[in-house]
């Protein structure tokens, strides 16, 4: 079983889409990140950092923080979506980490300059477009003859999907919707 600890975030949903897809079982602890819950004593325990998602295996007693490390933790022990193929296992890790240096962060500031910052910042506002659009034509060209991120769906379009949610072939999946709409029912 494992112990999934997560808010309805891009980073948040991306474990549950993959337990979704492994068909793991697992126990839903929602964190409410606005009570500051991520920050208590326990939940440090899991997640020294203070963020969302964590998980807790409980088989191995292993924990696991940081959304692509939960990826990459779920997609071992299960040999499922990260090939064994070195070639095809790097490609896959790269786009991972991709996304994880990439398209969250820049993403992220992108809608923080735009939606919470006390004041608009045209520079902050304007930088963070011009990456973020040069990251989507990354992608486009990526996906231009292919349907996933690394050649074979893998845990890197499960990373991904979750910021950018236009990839219909990902979408449409049963596991993807059950895992988004896990956390939407919170």
């Amino acid at each position: 079983m494992i112990d999934l600890y997560t808010a309805r975030t891009p980073n948040g949903y991306k474990p549950t889409l993959l337990l979704e897809e492994l068909q793991l079982p697992y126990r839903l602890h929602p964190m409410v990140l606005k009570e500051k819950q991520q920050h208590q004593p326990e939940y440090l325990t899991i997640n020294p950092n203070g963020k969302i998602p964590a998980i807790v295996d409980q088989e191995t007693g292993t924990r696991v923080f940081e959304s692509g490390a939960i990826l990459i933790y779920l997609a071992e022990k299960t040999g499922k979506l990260l090939p064994q193929d070195p070639a095809e296992r790097i490609e896959v890790i790269s786009w991972l980490m991709f996304q994880m240096a990439n398209v969250g962060p820049m993403f992220g500031q992108l809608g923080h300059f735009i939606n919470s910052a006390p004041e608009s910042i045209p520079y902050a506002m304007r930088r963070y477009e011009e990456e973020v659009s040069r990251l989507c034509r990354v992608m486009d060209r990526q996906l231009g003859d292919q349907s996933y991120l690394a050649g074979e769906y893998s845990i890197a379009d499960l990373a991904t999907f979750p910021w950018i949610a236009v990839l219909d072939q990902i979408q449409s999946r049963p596991a993807v919707q059950k895992g988004l709409s896990i956390l939407n029912d919170l």
